[in-house]
């Protein structure tokens, strides 16, 4: 059997992406972004396993070489060169989970969204929870994602993307970790989702009070028909009405102040408040569970709604949009009244209207205009 060609350090230097045998089970492995790194095949207690042993340049060509002979000379010794290096130190999915959450949490907005990205690794790779992440597989990846592939599209697409990033947070801190067991290596075994509609149509605003009629005559929990009617009233997004506070509303001036964090511009947005909006926020106050939150899920104390809560509100009551859709609603009405600017109609968004020049020298949010024409879309609303 001929021997393996052994690699020279110009080759390693400018090797294609793929795999490259230096012999001995020393292999050079090249990303397609050109990232190198060396990996050593053994057989340890009968089992062939691939162990990194570093990045190129940081391990040269002889380093490379010199670690695979001292790996190799471990093994016939009857060690074990993975425990020898620190293997025992790789942290288990669910710890490198929790420090990835933690990592992540100064990026994010959303405490809502962050407590999803936690419990979605937790409820759907409860599994890979208790499992070293070097020794997590492909196929124990594809036992968390098959059985909700296709059910749970988008859930599952998350889910996956999540524990990619976990096990690349791994791999980029543990050299005994060479592929990512959720990376493009399972695509083959995952098949085709079906496509999601991207864009929902928004009902023509005529369309809206009969709406909010089928919406208040359907069977859906108080929580979620009131969040919807406020969001509907108000044109704000989806994320800040499930996650409004009590804290935020000022009854006597009729005001609604959703604070910067909250908000997709990442500046404070206030939100005039029809005689409408007021009745039902009125009527959320029953809904208190104890929490601050004036919408809070019926199913989990303490928390807001689901982030799909409003859309199967909309999907039993037969109505053909997205919450966010409302807002396009609403904007359509805003263009079809003579008495409405477009910076006006702009603003009632919460978008910043203008050039950034322009957004510099523009400071008023004219509350007192789109105090006038919220109550307008109230008004409308209820004839």
């Amino acid at each position: 059997m001929p021997r393996t060609k052994r690699l020279t350090a110009k080759q390693v230097e400018h090797a294609a992406a793929g795999k490259h045998a230096d012999g001995g089970g020393l292999t050079l492995v090249v990303t397609g972004k050109g990232t190198r790194s060396w990996v050593v095949r053994l057989t340890v207690d009968g089992k062939q396993r691939d162990m990194g042993i570093g990045g190129y340049p940081a391990v040269s060509l002889a380093d490379a070489r010199q670690r695979a002979s001292e790996m190799r000379a471990d093994v016939l010794d009857g060690a074990d060169p993975g425990a020898s290096r620190g293997a025992a130190t790789v942290p288990t999915f669910g710890a490198a989970a929790e420090a990835v959450h933690t990592l992540l949490l100064p990026t994010w907005r959303n405490p809502a969204h962050a407590r999803e990205w936690i419990e979605s690794l937790r409820r759907h790779a409860g599994p890979l929870l208790d499992k070293r992440c070097d020794r997590i597989t492909r196929a124990d990846v594809l036992d968390v994602l098959e059985p909700i592939w296709l059910d749970k599209a988008e859930t599952a697409r998350r889910v996956r993307q999540r524990i990619r990033k976990v096990l690349a947070w791994a791999m980029a801190r543990h050299e005994s970790i060479v592929s990512n067991a959720a990376g493009e290596a399972i695509d083959a075994a995952l098949v085709p989702q079906p496509k999601i509609r991207e864009h929902q149509r928004a009902i023509h605003y005529s369309e809206v009070p009969a709406a909010l009629a089928a919406i208040e005559a359907g069977q859906a929990a108080p929580a979620s028909k009131l969040c919807l009617r406020l969001l509907v009233l108000t044109g704000v997004r989806s994320g800040e009405a499930r996650l409004a506070d009590w804290a935020e509303i000022d009854f006597d001036r009729a005001l609604w102040t959703i604070p910067p964090q909250r908000t997709k511009t990442g500046t404070e947005h206030r939100v005039p408040l029809s005689l409408q909006a007021l009745e039902t926020l009125d009527a959320a106050k029953t809904l208190t569970d104890g929490s601050t939150l004036i919408f809070p899920s019926p199913l989990r104390p303490g928390y807001p709604l689901d982030w799909n809560s409003l859309l199967k509100v909309l999907r039993t009551a037969g109505i053909d949009s997205t919450a966010h859709g409302f807002r396009s609603s609403l904007r359509s009405w805003c263009q079809d009244q003579p008495d409405i600017a477009w910076a006006t109609a702009e603003l009632i968004l919460g978008h910043r209207p203008g050039t950034k020049v322009e957004q510099a020298y523009a400071r008023s949010d004219e509350l007192h205009a789109r105090q006038k024409a919220m109550q307008q879309w109230a008004n409308y609303l209820n004839s």
